[in-house]
Order: C-alpha cells, then structure tokens, then sequence
C-alpha cells in the first residue's frame, strides 16, 4: 500500500505542467546529444548545472535525469547507421547494429532499440521503487576487493566479444587499460606515459579515442573497399519488426533489463559493463537464423534493454545512499545540493515528492522517448540514401568539432587522427578495437579498487581470496578463460597430433 501511494504522489507532481515540459527538454536533448557523437551525458549535463540554480528540486533532476537516460537511446542511433558510438554504452550495439543498416535492416534495428528501452526503462522505474532500499544493502556489500574482481570479470568476459582470437581480445583489453593510465597519477600527483609530453597531463578522453577508433577507423576501411557504397545506399525495407523477429527480441530484452537493473546499482558497473555482459550473454543464448555479430536483431534487443536499466537503476545509490555510481550520478548529486538536498536515506521520508516525482517522471520520460523517436526513424534512416563519398566528409568534420567544442584542445584533434589511424590497422589485422574501448573504460576502475584494497588490507594481496564475493567472481573469471580457451588448445593438440601420424 506505501508503495502505490507513493507511486499516485510520484504521479500527480510529475504530471504538472512544468514538470512533464522539463521531462520533455530533458528527453529531446537526451536524444540529440546520444545522436551526436563527441558530447555526451557527462558533458552536457555539466554545462547546463548552473542553470539548475533557477529550477526547483524536482524540474532540476528531473530535466538532468531525462537528458541521462534520452542519451543512451540516442547513442544507438549513429551506432547503427555510421558505426559511431555516441556513447560508451552503444559500443557493441554498433557491432550488429551497423551490420543490419548495411543489410537493409537499419528501422527494424532503430525499432529493436526503442522498443527494449521502453520495456527496460518501465521495469529499471519499478525496480526502483519497489526494491530501491533492499538493493542498497546489496550494494554496500561490495568494498574495494568486490569492485575489483568484479571488474576483472567484466573485463574478462569483453574479451570474448572479439571476433577471432581471445588472446587479441585479452591483448586489447590490457592495451586499454595501459591507455586509460595516461596522466595524472591521482594518489601521487605525477606523470605517468605521458613520454615528458604536457598535452597528455590529463589523460586521454573516452571521447577521442570511441571517435577515433569507430569514426574515423571505419570511414578509413570503408573508402578502401569496393562495396563501400552499399553501406550508404542500402534499401531500407521496413521500420516494423515481423513477428518472428518480435518473439527473436523478447528473450534478450527480458535478459537484458535484467543484467542492466542489478549491474546499474554497482558503483562504477553501469551501463557500458551492462551492455557488454548482455552482448556476451547473447552470443551464449542466442538461437536465431543470423549468428551474433553478423547482424542479429537480438545484438541489438538486449545490450540496449541492459543499458537503459542500468542508467536508471544507478539512481538507487544516488538517492538512497549518497553514493554515486557514475560521474553523472556525481553531477546530479551535485544539483540536489544546490538545491539544499543531501541525497541519502533520509530522502524517501523527507522529500516523498522529489522521489516519487522522479520515478514516475522516468516513466514519462520512457513514453516520450519512444512517441518523440519512433516517427523520427524514416528520417535518421534517410542518412543512408547519402552517397557516401559526400557522407563521410561531413562526419569527420562533425567527429573534430564535436571533440574539439568539449575540450577546446587541439592535441585532442591529432590524436583523433592517430586513433583513427590505429583502429584501421587494427582491424586489418583482426583485432576487434571493442575490448580495448572496455579495457579503457574500466581501467581507471580496476586500478583504483585494486590499490585502495591494499592499502585497506595494508599490501595483503590474499585479501581478494579471503572475502566470499570477491573469490566467487574472481573464480568465475578464472573458470571463463580456462573454458575459452580450451577449444582452441585441443584444436591445437589435434592438427599438432595429426602432423605427427603424416611424419
């Protein structure tokens, strides 16, 4: 009963006039800077704080909440259609995604996106308030050697998403940890890969290095091969999903949402390691005529579903706890303390308004989304009738200007080109660039939980073995590798054996 009272509060604030007009900003500029490669959430929502000082509580975190989770809806859009991921999140829908536009398929593909962000984003709201207090003492469980195992699983299971060879896949993984260590050591304040260079003194953003290896990377394959303009020209056959590919979509939206609610409460998980767990799970499960990777609706269904749960289930430490569970959640904080709120589990009892009234602006902000994109598909699938010898200039162009209006720095610029540069190499070598974008992410993650529990457990490396959750998850990852690789060790003792009998 406290909960459907609480969710008839949440509704008759949200449903007031100022309030569904800033979920309505929130989600159409969600959408626009997903779309747009080069911005992000992160950066957005960073801009626009100071103008939160006018707003009330609830139109201030309900507008930053909408512009949050409109972004991982958006982010597939150019996933799918020029295999730009515009945010982290879209990195594997990219991978199917694209190769549907290529075959035609770029509606049922944006449909298959919508639709597992609404089905998500409806049942991550639920989650949320029926089960926002349980599942912080969940969260609370994992300290420093938790998060770190976590991590190491996370980033063990990427590496299967790489087509070809798992040893390039773990090869990239370290390649984007290594990365991610460019800059400013944070505990001791000095410089570490940066070869004397003060341009790298900060590292090197998320942003470059998507937009080079995925942007610039692909446009560099695609003009060297001859069928280039097929990517471009392609005959988009329908925007509706049939129902085979309907009833194809509903186990990895189910799995999806699933996998994204309980990874979105995890400080630091969220919606990338969401979106590559529920890849990886489909890959595993997936029984469809078109294996993963080569253009299933379900690569596209499920790590979209687990993104968007993840990205409103990150709300539960947020409000519950205090705790951010990403640098946005960081920032909304930040806005509810402007506004005089300290963000905690006091805040379900002191400001039922502003909590329910989110939630059920969330459910909202799902509708709009899908109302506001839906009709906008024949549009955004028009991009491929572009010739693309007339399409590509204008994304490299848009790439360099979006990154450069976030940082205002060249350097980041020149190293757009190098990125673009190694990502084609990369992939004519058959290494997939997916994990080394995981391993880059989560990186700053591993090495941080990973020093913070030595200091706590004062240089005791057995402190990742003794606690219970850290041993299981760093057993599965163990179990994970032996199991991939086994396959290939015994194809390799086979032809070893047979060469021998030709001897």
């Amino acid at each position: 009963m406290e909960i459907i009272s609480g969710i008839i509060l949440g509704f008759s604030v949200a449903l007031t006039p100022e309030n569904l007009l800033y979920c309505f900003i929130g989600a159409v500029l969600g959408t626009a800077i997903g779309v747009l490669p080069g911005i992000g959430a992160t950066a957005t929502i960073a801009l626009l704080l100071p103008i939160t000082f006018t707003l009330g509580p609830l139109p201030a975190i309900i507008m930053l909440s909408g512009i949050y989770y409109g972004s991982q809806y958006g982010g597939s859009t150019t996933a799918i259609l020029v295999k730009i991921p515009g945010e982290g999140s879209s990195v594997v829908t990219a991978i199917d995604g694209h190769e549907m536009a290529r075959q035609g398929k770029a509606g049922v593909a944006l449909t298959a996106a919508a639709l597992g962000s609404l089905f998500a984003g409806t049942v991550a709201t639920l989650v949320i308030g029926v089960f926002a207090v349980p599942l912080s003492y969940v969260a609370l469980r994992f300290g420093a050697p938790e998060y770190f195992s976590l991590v190491v699983l996370g980033l063990v299971v990427s590496a299967m998403l790489a087509h070809g060879s798992f040893a390039k896949g773990l090869a990239m993984i370290v390649a984007g940890a290594m990365l991610s260590m460019v800059g400013t050591d944070l505990y001791t304040g000095a410089h570490r890969l940066t070869f004397g260079f003060n341009g790298l003194a900060d590292g090197i953003s998320f942003v470059v290095i998507s937009v080079g290896l995925f942007g610039i990377g692909e446009i560099i394959r695609n003009l060297e091969t001859s069928d280039h303009q097929t990517v471009a020209s392609a005959k988009i056959e329908r925007l509706w999903p049939t129902g085979a590919e309907l009833r194809q979509m509903a186990p990895p939206i189910l799995r999806g949402t699933a996998v994204g609610s309980f990874l979105g409460i995890l400080p630091g998980a969220g919606a990338t390691l969401s979106s590559f767990v529920s890849y990886s799970l489909e890959k595993k499960f997936s029984k469809g005529a078109v294996n993963v990777g080569e253009g299933a609706v379900e690569g596209v269904a499920g790590p979209e579903s687990a993104n968007n749960a993840a990205a409103q289930t990150s709300f539960i430490p947020m409000l519950t706890l205090g705790l951010p569970a990403n640098p946005v959640m960081a920032l909304m904080i930040g806005a509810l303390v402007i506004q005089g709120i300290r963000p905690g589990p006091g805040v379900i009892t002191n400001n039922p308004e502003l909590f329910w009234g989110l939630i059920a602006s969330m459910w909202i902000g799902n509708v709009i989304l899908l109302v506001l994109n839906l009709p906008l598909i024949g549009i955004w699938v028009r991009l491929l009738s572009v010739p693309y010898k007339y399409l590509y200039p204008a994304i490299v162009a848009f790439c360099i200007v979006g990154v450069y209006a976030v940082s205002l720095s060249i350097v980041e610029v020149w190293l757009i080109a190098a990125f673009g540069a190694a990502g084609y190499f990369l992939m004519r070598l058959d290494f997939e660039p997916a994990p080394l974008l995981m391993g880059f992410v989560l990186g700053p993650l591993l090495e941080e939980q990973f020093r913070r529990a030595l200091i706590i457990a004062r240089g005791d490396a057995m402190v990742f073995l003794e606690r219970p959750i850290s041993a299981v998850l760093l057993g599965t990852a163990v179990l994970t590798i032996v199991l991939t690789a086994l396959p290939a060790l015994r194809k390799r003792r086979g032809s070893v054996f047979q060469e021998s009998e030709s001897l």
